[in-house]
């Protein structure tokens, strides 16, 4: 630790350990002896703090900031749980790897092999920029963000972005769904799969807002005023699941959450499918918190299905290799990807295009999803997923159509005989 200057830039960084944290910091200098002097400095100008000599301002590393900065917030009272979820979630990636860095010791450079690795890992665009919103937003609560910020670039979000489900991959969903420790989390995905509805929007549903009688749903506050407090039927489906969900909870009242806060235990031994699971803190007047782990959770088990049979893929014995499925012997060196990359959102994307592929009216599909008149086509081109195939058949009927030969009364020819046109 010292100072060093990284491979291609002209800036000397200084690093050292301070009272068990890493001071990270640039000594904008770009002469050996003139960093060397700033690091000096630093180092005693931190020591003469801590001794009382003189007041020095407090370093402030990610981890410490992060908690100050989220207090605030939560104090103003201005954050809604899901943006309270979204913070969280962006924090689980941005920590591990900024904690120990002093917020002034975080270079442009960073910022970007951060995006990298993000990137490498299979992040979309869109998440990499919140997650770096989030960093930014710490960073100017205390001055230490206009320093990079020229030298930050937020990345392009993709247009398509989003997958629809095949009537496959659903069933394959669905019945992972339904061997989940999570018990609300089937009726959760159907709902999804029924209504298009965004993931806050379902987590927010009261059992007020489910008409049985009418098999219809009144959503509350949505991400767009053309979203908010609509009403939208429900397929037979979706009552069923919903019908089925409401059974566990006899004594619910209209004010509860039709998807209420609850936590799970698995006793047992025998694994996630033998086991009993007992739910615990349970708490009707509070809304689920989160469904995500269940969800990657369901969503690497279909990685498990075998390609060619219904079977299941399990490890090979030792010494060999790879996996075997338990019914036809398929053997492969590696697990197939299934629905291990389905993002929650995709499931609107697949109701969206099941709709389109049923030749429902688009204003009907913006009443039902919540899209705004003025932005319906582009969202339709957006959530709409076909492939080849889907559009063959189109394509196709209009090969059906019946063709008028040339020279009959509904195509005369345009020129007459031996008569040849002026291209001039």
């Amino acid at each position: 630790m010292g100072i060093y200057r990284p491979k291609g830039q002209k800036v000397y960084i200084m690093d050292f350990q301070f009272h068990g944290e890493r001071v990270r910091e640039s000594t904008g200098m770009s002469t050996k002896v003139k960093a060397q002097q700033v690091y000096d400095n630093r180092k005693n100008g931190l020591k003469e703090g801590t001794a009382g000599i003189r007041k020095q301002k407090q370093p402030h590393f990610l981890s410490g900031a992060a908690e100050l900065w989220q207090q605030a917030k939560k104090d103003k009272g201005k954050w809604s749980p899901s943006m309270v979820s979204i913070v969280e979630y962006s924090l689980g990636h941005l920590l591990p790897v900024f904690e120990k860095i002093l917020l002034v010791g975080i270079e442009a450079s960073d910022v970007k092999s951060y995006q990298d690795g993000r990137l490498a890992e299979g992040a979309s665009n869109r998440t990499i920029n919140i997650e770096i919103g989030v960093l930014r937003s710490i960073m100017k609560k205390y001055n230490a963000w206009a320093r990079i910020a020229g030298d930050v670039g937020m990345l392009k979000d993709r247009e398509n972005v989003g997958v629809a489900l095949t009537p496959e991959q659903e069933n394959l969903l669905l019945v992972e769904c339904g061997r989940s420790v999570c018990r609300g989390l089937l009726p959760f995905v159907v709902v999804a799969l029924s209504t298009g509805a965004r993931y806050s929007t379902i987590r927010n549903l009261q059992w007020r807002d489910v008409d049985f009688a009418n098999r219809s749903l009144k959503f509350g506050i949505d991400k767009t005023d053309a979203g908010s407090f609509r009403k939208i039927p429900l397929n037979q489906r979706a009552v069923e699941y919903l019908k089925m969900w409401a059974s566990e909870f006899p004594d619910r009242q209209p004010a509860h959450f039709v998807f209420p806060s609850e936590k799970y235990g698995l006793h047992g031994s025998e694994g996630t499918f033998g086991g009993t699971v007992k739910v615990y803190a349970y708490d009707p007047d509070k809304a689920v918190s989160t469904i995500q782990h269940a969800w990657e959770s369901t969503r690497k088990r279909t990685q498990r299905h075998c390609p060619v049979c219904d079977g299941t893929l399990v490890d090979r014995e030792k010494p060999a290799t790879g996996f075997i499925c338990d019914a036809c012997q398929f053997v492969t060196p590696t697990l197939p990807g299934a629905l291990s990359r389905l993002r929650f959102h995709d499931l609107r994307h697949s109701a969206i295009t099941n709709l389109i592929r049923a030749r429902v009216p688009l204003p009907i599909i913006a009443k039902i999803v919540g899209w705004s008149p003025s932005t319906t086509v582009k969202m339709a081109t957006r959530y709409g997923h076909f492939s080849v195939e889907d559009l063959r058949e189109d394509v196709e009927s209009m090969g059906t159509r019946e063709t008028p030969e040339i020279g009959s009364p509904r195509f005369p020819p345009r020129f007459k005989d031996g008569e040849k046109p002026n291209i001039n």
